[in-house]
């Protein structure tokens, strides 16, 4: 099973690519209504969570730059940023960045417990395999809110 887990999180992440690379610069800063962010920042926020749980679940060093959490932690948004974020280009190469070091991963990683157990409101993840697969359905949702934003701007 943990052998499969590995494989949607490759193929999650290689359909997330396609889809920024259809989108022009300029959709990724659109906020159409009723929706608290842009597409820039659902992606940047995907690239923040995915690095945070693989630090996390595999103790992997991480490899973002220091402003992400300020522009892509949940609670964040575009209308708040104090800095500038980053091009597509640039979270497109984090993206393919991430997809290469989910090769890296084995069942038995997926298997070892956390260093300590990680609180998620009333949850509880005591396995890596159990946090990175919340990572899967994270990544999941926050595509479909892409796919919904893209919709409304037509």
């Amino acid at each position: 099973m943990s052998q499969s887990v590995i494989h949607t999180s490759k193929v999650l992440r290689q359909v997330v690519i396609g889809q920024v690379q259809a989108i022009s610069e300029e959709q990724l800063d659109v906020q159409p209504k009723g929706f608290n962010n842009t597409i820039r920042w659902n992606v940047g926020h995907l690239v923040y969570w995915l690095d945070k749980y693989s630090t996390l679940c595999f103790d992997y060093p991480s490899s973002i730059p220091d402003q992400y959490e300020a522009l892509f932690n949940t609670g964040t948004k575009p209308s708040s940023w104090t800095i500038a974020p980053p091009s597509k280009e640039e979270l497109l190469q984090l993206l393919t960045m991430q997809l290469s070091r989910l090769s890296e991963l084995t069942p038995e990683m997926l298997n070892a417990p956390l260093k300590s157990p990680y609180v998620m409101g009333p949850f509880q993840f005591d396995t890596a395999g159990e946090l990175f697969n919340f990572a899967l359905v994270h990544e999941g949702i926050h595509l479909g809110t892409v796919s919904s934003q893209l919709k409304a701007m037509q």
